[in-house]
């Protein structure tokens, strides 16, 4: 018997829930994400469950992602399967974001994609020395989603719009600056917060408090005040010319790093996150985000992109169109038409 890819029992008053699918650094599929729902459900009205905890097995990160090779392979053919995916993973994110029970998750390493999506809702999000964080989806002709087109533009000023255009990857100091996660801890006080967790299970908020640590000086402090004049456009082309203009060290190290991802992707996501900062529920975004996954996954860029980074690995997509310039306004705005009504996404009842 293989072992279960999602571990989930209840300990000491709390849900607890535990990635299992190490060698693949915990990477989403479908059946993942059912389990964790047909767990939350049940324990929501389980009055001998206080609160949720969300962690890892082994050392090499939380969660990757999404199964990027099974979208893509969808993708490539009637999307059914890929769309079948969202539509259970967003309701994951989306029972998560509406959670009754305070919900705790420790990102030990590396946090991407997915991994943002079972985290992000999260009431307390733990992270450590050993945290990375990314939204690198327009290195892969997709976008920032699971969310990010609610998070990200809650994030202070315009670092939300930065993260998902460049796909940066931060270090604790910055996620916890910019509060993408709670608390900090040293990954050597991990086990030890959690027996606190376990003793303490109706207040893992309290308990985070007490154990955390100091994260350090933020590196990217330095950037805020260029991030937030120079990416406040709302199209790429404007954010292209400002960091042109701008000629620092700094700005033209950015472009250069846009200039290397999906044009495509960088106009979905730039509109993605402009709408859902404008959206009044998590709800309304993950129907969109739904919407319009379930297009970009048979777009050319997206094939294309998994291929050069996944499949191939030699980091060298031939985008189409290959220039900014080149993604009229029609074909952003096809990927964002609204689905018929028997499409649509809807929460879990």
């Amino acid at each position: 018997m293989s072992e279960p890819e999602v571990i989930t029992r209840v300990e000491s008053g709390v849900g607890r829930i535990t990635l299992n699918r190490p060698k693949a650094i915990h990477a989403l599929n479908r059946a993942m994400c059912e389990t964790m729902v047909e767990a939350l459900v049940a324990w929501k009205s389980d009055d001998a469950v206080s609160s949720v905890l969300i962690d890892h097995a082994g050392e090499r990160g939380f969660c990757a992602g999404g199964d990027i090779r099974m979208i893509a392979e969808s993708g490539a053919g009637d999307a059914s399967e890929a769309k079948a995916f969202f539509h259970t993973e967003y309701q994951l994110n989306h029972l998560m974001f509406e959670y009754p029970k305070p919900i705790t998750a420790i990102v030990d390493g590396i946090v991407m994609g997915g991994g943002v999506g079972i985290s992000e809702p999260a009431d307390v999000r733990i992270a450590t020395e050993r945290t990375t964080y990314a939204m690198p989806e327009t290195g892969i002709g997709l976008f920032p989603d699971v969310g990010g087109g609610w998070f990200l533009p809650r994030l202070p000023g315009q670092t939300g719009v930065w993260l998902a255009l460049t796909g940066a990857r931060l270090k604790a100091a910055d996620t916890v600056a910019l509060g993408i996660h709670t608390h900090y801890v040293a990954s050597d006080v991990v086990e030890a917060l959690k027996a606190e967790l376990l003793a303490n299970p109706s207040d893992p908020q309290a308990v985070a408090d007490r154990v955390t640590g100091g994260a350090g000086e933020a590196p990217l402090a330095a950037h805020r005040e260029a991030i937030d004049r120079l990416f406040a456009f709302d199209t790429v082309e404007e954010i292209f010319a400002a960091l042109e203009a701008d000629g620092s060290e700094w700005a033209l190290k950015q472009l250069a790093t846009l200039k290397t991802k999906s044009p495509q992707s960088l106009k979905v996501s730039l509109r993605q996150i402009r709408e859902g900062a404008k959206m009044a529920t998590f709800a309304d975004n993950m129907a969109m985000e739904y919407a319009l996954g379930g297009r970009v996954v048979s777009t050319h860029d997206f094939q294309e992109g998994v291929r050069a980074v996944i499949i191939d690995k030699d980091n060298a997509p031939n985008w189409q169109p290959a220039e900014i310039a080149g993604v009229s306004d029609e074909m952003v705005e096809a990927l964002f038409a609204p689905l018929a009504d028997n499409e649509k996404w809807t929460p879990l009842a």
